[in-house]
């Protein structure tokens, strides 16, 4: 099962929903590494479910036991494993429709995939709480990024039909950054009341809605990436497709470029300050899957939260009959909003882990 990711910075991620835990193992942190105790106890808050209407009721502190590879918060170099226990469960929510295929859920492909076998409750293994164990990870990742000069930026971009402006054209990047942290909501101040209104309605009507999160990374060496299968591009989006409701992403322009000229969208080379850089960025900081050394630029799509309290067809599967379904349990309204975290942690471990592996010298 493809639950581990890196080369040289590894994490491989454990649990299930419902299960006793959910953690993971992260193996090439630097032995000597202080970690930032308060900085990754942030980053887990924000994440945690239960804070506001616009996030699961769910109530999990997120308080994690790191049991190996650390002794008075210094890394020793051995694999460090965290654990975070599962309290607010409510299986119950699961066990009366587990044989009701949930539309657009894992449910009918782990039953088919494993004969039946796969924990059924919260998605088990496919479910969102895991990316509790992402974030811890990206958290260290994050700490040994900046002290390379290495920042990264995430904002929702837009929720449903509610959109703010890019990142690309806003100048006061460090002062959102700040923003951002303190509120531990992704969502620029201007923008964050019709954004959270256009959650509402949807959770009102029974229903959730989609967004894009847009990310930034400033201060990435040129160099790091390689052709082909092992492009930036290529190595972000195998991270974020791990993170569960992410179903696009797009660089640079993106989706635009096929709908422009060359003429339009090439990034003519000039220098400044001694440096050689381009005059517009539309290929995202990446050219022949390669850092060039502007900003790495990207999105990507949430899906809405396909568990709705809406009446859904549906199949018993162990019946094989046409059904109804009511699903019940805890569930956002518009994942994107807590993803926009997972999204800034997977992008750090990943980029981390090309930097390791590539110019463990940077």
């Amino acid at each position: 099962m493809g639950s581990q990711i890196g080369k040289t910075f590894k994490t491989t991620v454990f649990g299930e929903s419902h299960g006793t835990a959910v953690g993971c193992v992260i193996e090439g942190i630097p032995a000597g590494t202080v970690l930032d105790m308060a900085h990754i106890k942030k980053r887990m808050s924000q994440r945690r479910p239960g804070q506001g209407t616009h996030s699961t009721p769910r109530q999990e502190k997120d308080s994690f036991e790191i049991v190996s590879g650390l002794v008075e918060d210094v890394t020793t170099g051995t694999p460090l494993t965290m654990l975070i226990r599962n309290h607010d469960t409510r299986s119950k929510d699961y066990s009366r429709t587990k044989d009701l295929m949930r539309p657009s859920h894992a449910d009918f492909t782990g039953h088919v995939k494993w004969d039946g076998n796969n924990d059924y409750r919260g998605g088990g293994h496919f479910s969102a709480r895991l990316t509790a164990a992402l974030v811890f990870s990206g958290a260290i990742a994050e700490q040994l990024l900046k002290a390379m000069g290495i920042d990264i930026l995430t904002q929702i971009e837009s929720i449903g039909s509610q959109t703010a402006e890019s990142l690309v054209i806003r100048p006061e990047l460090e002062s959102l950054r700040m923003a951002f942290d303190e509120k531990g909501i992704w969502i620029s101040s201007e923008h964050e009341a019709s954004f959270l209104e256009e959650v509402e309605q949807a959770r009102s009507e029974l229903d959730s809605v989609g967004g894009v999160v847009e990310t930034i990374v400033t201060g990435m060496p040129v160099g790091i990436g390689g052709p082909m299968f092992d492009t930036i591009e290529g190595r972000l989006s195998y991270g974020l497709f791990g993170i569960p409701a992410v179903k696009g992403i797009s660089f640079g322009d993106g989706f635009a470029f096929g709908a422009a000229r060359g003429s339009e969208v090439n990034d003519a080379f000039g220098i400044k300050e001694g440096q050689i850089v381009t005059e517009t960025n539309h290929n995202g900081g990446i050219n022949g899957g390669i850092s060039n050394g502007m900003p790495i630029h990207f999105r990507c799509v949430f899906k809405p939260t396909p568990s709705i309290a809406r009446e859904q067809k549906t199949v018993n599967i162990k019946t094989m009959t046409e059904e109804t379904l009511q699903i019940e349990g805890r569930h956002d309204p518009c994942v994107a909003i807590r993803g926009a975290i997972v999204v800034k942690a997977v992008t750090a471990m990943t980029l981390y882990d090309l930097i390791r592996t590539e110019a463990p010298h940077v």
